[in-house]
């Protein structure tokens, strides 16, 4: 029973949580790895996801800190291993609109990326975005007013050089 709930989950859930990690760490190789393991955990822990409100709320907030687990790790292989190259992939199936989105939110900080990615894109409310990173309400709306801002400019920025 609990395994078939998971693979009902996971056909329901699997390519929208792609779509919400790929802006979250702006890599689909990590955003699809991520949350194939978040739904190994879930397999392992079926009976539990079950029983919560929002099983699929319960993969994404797994997901997102595989991602920022794999991002730490990453920064730490950087800085012993300066020469190696991060991989940036923008998958050609995607919109130029979107393979822009994306590469803008690699450039804001990891907290607003996320705050950004799971309400604006995963249409997340801000209580439930502050439960997923584990921050207050407070920091979450700071975080997404500072997102908005910093992005905003970022996409505009080419625009303008056109004009220039």
């Amino acid at each position: 029973m609990s395994d078939d709930f998971v693979r009902v989950l996971y056909d329901a859930s699997y390519r929208r949580l792609v779509g919400q990690l790929y802006a979250v760490c702006g890599d689909l190789a990590d955003a699809e790895d991520v949350v194939q393991e978040a739904f190994v955990r879930a397999v392992q822990h079926a009976r539990k996801v079950a029983r919560t409100d929002n099983p699929e709320a319960w993969v994404r907030t797994v997901a997102v800190n595989l991602s920022r687990t794999r991002w730490r790790r990453r920064i730490m292989g950087e800085r012993l291993h300066r020469d190696v190259a991060v991989r940036a992939t923008a998958p050609s199936e995607l919109s130029p609109d979107r393979v822009a989105l994306v590469a803008a939110l690699r450039q804001l900080p990891a907290a607003q990326r996320e705050a950004i990615a799971l309400h604006h894109l995963a249409d997340l409310p801000v209580d439930e975005v502050a439960r997923a990173v584990n921050a207050p309400t407070g920091t979450v709306k700071a975080r997404l007013s500072r997102g908005r801002a910093a992005l905003a400019a970022l996409l505009s920025e080419p625009e303008e050089a056109h004009h220039a």
